[in-house]
């Protein structure tokens, strides 16, 4: 998870915690006076010597190894969540900062405005007995929801009446657990099993319906071949002018330069110990598969944090791409 480090707040107010790219190491002997630090440039030597650790460890596995991974890609997620439930992942609270998006909206929801006519409120076509969540004027998504990380925190922090939040996860120990958390309201959430790559699996919500899909390191689990398709179903479920947010691994993150031989399936694309796949994306990869989506984009940037164990003296770079891409407005 991202690290975010807050400045001393005065007396008086809270300090608001700020975006990355706010903590700048100006001087490498100050490299172990805190924790993190943001927007780290790369000696051409550095991306140099990453490029030549990849090409070493990029003998990809037989087809017979990468098809087992491939076809038992469900067992391997549901045993990570049996080992580790919900103590891996700590709760994403540094979301609303990069993504406001998630966080109350302070301008009326387009579905109220739209039912204005004549200044009386055209009652809603939808019920809740059509599917959950469809008398709510504020709709988000997160695909691959794991046990909950990323919802959790957002049904705590937005308390907009209007909002319905919908998450799903591949592993059915994942789903399982967020249901069982005494915060999971259904009047407010709904939880659901489902495959992402799988295109012909329906989605318990309808097409042109969400306000915001959010994909926090879960795009890079998935098989590069099945990527495009996934992301062009889930376009077809955003409303004119709703966003999709991502955050995932960058090419030569520490993750990815730590694989030995014999873990790599294909370019950039590996299996960890446990049985789950992780691929490393450049902004390039994202950019060309949101926009044969039909997406435009907002932001596409590279964040380059230095992680910091200052008991052991040990530095760790760390490389992730954030972004955010929206679907076009329909022509008036």
């Amino acid at each position: 998870n991202p690290v975010r480090v807050t400045m001393a707040a005065p007396a008086v107010a809270a300090q608001k915690r700020p975006q990355f790219g706010t903590r700048f190491l100006t001087d490498p002997r100050q490299v172990f006076q805190h924790n993190a630090w943001d927007n780290v440039e790369w000696s051409a030597e550095q991306e140099e010597a990453a490029q030549k650790k990849v090409q070493e460890n990029s003998q990809p596995l037989p087809a017979e190894k990468q098809e087992e991974f491939d076809n038992r890609a469900n067992e391997y997620w549901n045993d990570f969540y049996t080992i580790h439930e919900n103590r891996f992942f700590k709760d994403r609270h540094w979301l609303f900062t990069e993504f406001p998006e998630l966080a109350p909206q302070r301008k009326p929801p387009r579905d109220a405005e739209e039912n204005l006519l004549n200044g009386e409120e055209v009652p809603s076509t939808h019920t809740d007995t059509e599917f959950p969540g469809a008398s709510a004027s504020y709709r988000i998504l997160e695909v691959g929801c794991g046990v909950g990380n990323t919802v959790f925190p957002i049904l705590k922090t937005n308390n907009d009446p209007g909002l319905f939040v919908y998450c799903c996860d591949f592993s059915s120990t994942a789903v399982d657990l967020v249901k069982s958390n005494p915060e999971y309201d259904p009047s407010r959430c709904h939880a659901f099993v489902h495959d992402m790559s799988d295109t012909s699996a329906e989605y318990p919500i309808p097409d042109h319906s969400l306000d915001v899909i959010v994909l926090i390191f879960v795009l890079s689990a998935l098989h590069p071949q099945k990527m495009q398709n996934s992301i062009n179903r889930l376009a077809r479920l955003l409303k004119p002018g709703g966003v999709l947010l991502l955050r995932d691994y960058g090419r030569y993150d520490m993750a990815q330069l730590r694989f030995k031989k014999g873990r790599c399936l294909s370019e950039n694309f590996y299996v960890r110990g446990d049985g789950t796949r992780v691929y490393f994306f450049t902004q390039d990869e994202l950019h060309d598969l949101f926009s044969s989506a039909g997406l435009e984009k907002v932001q596409n940037m590279v964040d380059r944090r230095l992680q910091v164990n200052r008991g052991k003296q040990l530095t760790m770079y760390r490389v992730w791409v954030q972004c955010k891409y929206r679907k076009v407005l329909a022509p008036t």
